[in-house]
């Protein structure tokens, strides 16, 4: 298995891990939600101020714990066939986890807020670096999210708006940052006590 895909797949099964850990101390109290959601990504090329867009697809895992607090884990993979019009394709998957604060403000629609870290991939494109270039690089990234659930059935939402910022450190020859804006929408399930 390739090393770009060992540390994402270690930190959903550490955040899997922990939830069975939560759910076994306090099964009465806690619900969970699985949503798969459409991305959309812009970003900021690193040299100009050329920009372009990424499209691809989340999953995310989260846990109610108590009064709106809980826990989630993120895995978002984006394609874009062009980094602006250099021609370099790039494949961006990021692994991250961390708190949730979820407000209900009445029985459908269901308001939540996400600050989580992680690992994020980039693969089949180039990355420069002083001693050359590579074509799979990983690097640290935050993510600050929030959007709003609209509910459909006891088991059952529309993610109807999942807006983001995403902050990683892949090497680009410039200053290895990059800023991008997330935005999707897709569905939620949800289980257990809700």
């Amino acid at each position: 298995m390739p090393t770009s895909f060992r540390i994402p797949l270690c930190i959903l099964l550490l955040a899997g891990t922990g939830f069975l850990r939560v759910q076994a101390q306090s099964s009465s109290s806690s619900a969970g939600d699985i949503a798969l959601t459409f991305v959309a990504q812009h970003s900021l090329k690193a040299d100009t101020t050329e920009t372009f867009w990424m499209e691809g697809g989340s999953a995310e895992l989260g846990f109610n714990l108590a009064h709106g607090i809980g826990v989630v884990a993120d895995y978002t993979s984006a394609h874009a066939g062009s980094i602006g019009d250099t021609g370099v394709p790039l494949d961006l998957a990021v692994a991250s986890f961390g708190p949730r604060y979820r407000w209900h403000p009445d029985k459908r629609i269901s308001i939540y807020g996400e600050g989580l870290v992680g690992v994020a991939s980039g693969t089949n494109s180039v990355f420069p670096t002083v001693s050359g270039s590579l074509s799979n690089a990983s690097s640290f990234a935050l993510q600050c999210k929030g959007g709003l659930d609209y509910r459909l059935s006891p088991h059952f939402a529309l993610r109807a708006l999942d807006i983001g910022y995403l902050r990683a450190t892949l090497p680009n020859a410039a200053d290895n940052q990059q800023n991008t804006l997330r935005i999707g929408a897709g569905i939620v399930f949800r289980f257990g006590n809700s």
